[in-house]
């Protein structure tokens, strides 16, 4: 049926191919699980959603202490259709851009640091500066913003002139963009949105912060996709390989073939993703000898 092929395009195409898709999808069912929350209580006359406050994140020192897993969560929730809309097509631009200089772990752990580097920046800046000291008790918030700059500020750096296409403006260099967008953030520190542009900023660190230290082969984001993988493999521990019988003669040459082998797949992978990385100039003479050798095999 038609229904059933839209419905497999989507999911493939937009949702399901790629981290990006992937994000894009999380924020989307949080926000709708949350959203249903609110008008299941608002039929019974309730305007408080406890599961939104739970998430979301607080300036409150000692409140945040009481839910300190809001500094992750808060980066999935939104306040309402127009910011996760925009938040989201953010993501799928830039997303997708990023994955043209980056891997696919990079974004997940550069959207986990962006959003982690931003909300510090809120609460300290909240705790600290007198300008903020009548709302920090009840401020609060929430959005993937952080996050999505952090994404916009790495590409930034890595490949600064970018061209970027705005309507009704024409091409932009990416190096602009991210400028301009910090900027903003900072002119606006004191607005109402105070919060989300302190958070934008520590965002624009966090990606300015890795796309800087992975050019010099320090990857910021290692960590947290270590602990990603750590949970989602179920703290399955490492199997102990069995004991591996050696016969002697002509299984013994079939195995050291198939050892060879797998020794030079593993050389070219790692030259791909450095030439993926850090372009083909980063390559040395006998990597590029050996990429050439083996695109003729």
């Amino acid at each position: 049926m038609v229904t059933d092929r839209l419905f497999t395009d989507l999911k493939n195409n937009f949702f399901g191919r790629n981290i990006v898709g992937r994000l894009i999808l999380i924020n989307c069912v949080v926000f709708v699980f949350v959203e249903l929350i609110s008008v299941f209580l608002m039929l019974f006359n309730v305007p408080y959603n406890p599961i939104a406050e739970a998430l979301s994140l607080h300036a409150w020192i000692p409140t945040f202490l009481m839910q300190p897993w809001s500094i992750i969560t808060y980066m999935f929730m939104h306040g309402g259709l127009l910011h996760i809309l925009f938040n989201m097509l953010w993501l799928y631009w830039f997303g997708n851009l990023f994955l043209n200089y980056f891997s696919s772990k990079h974004l997940r752990g550069l959207y986990i640091l962006g959003g982690l580097c931003g909300g510090i920046l809120y609460i300290i800046s909240y705790n600290v500066f007198p300008y903020f000291e009548l709302s920090r008790i009840s401020a609060v918030m929430v959005g993937a913003s952080a996050s999505v700059l952090a994404i916009v500020v790495a590409t930034a750096v890595r490949e600064p002139e970018f061209p970027v296409q705005f309507m009704f403006i024409g091409s932009v260099r990416l190096k602009y963009v991210a400028l301009f967008m910090v900027l903003f953030d900072l002119l606006f520190m004191t607005s109402s949105n105070a919060g989300g542009h302190i958070a934008h900023l520590g965002g624009a660190a966090a990606g300015f912060w890795f796309s800087m230290g992975l050019a010099r082969g320090t990857d910021a984001t290692k960590w947290i996709n270590a602990v990603i993988d750590f949970f989602t493999n179920g703290f399955k521990l490492p199997k102990r390989k069995p004991k591996m019988k050696v016969h002697y003669g002509k299984h013994q040459q079939q195995y050291d073939y198939n050892e060879r082998k797998k020794a030079d797949e593993d050389e070219i992978n790692r030259i791909l993703e450095k030439l993926k990385k850090s372009g083909y100039g980063s390559l040395s003479e006998d990597e590029k000898k050996k990429l050439f050798d083996a695109s003729r095999r």
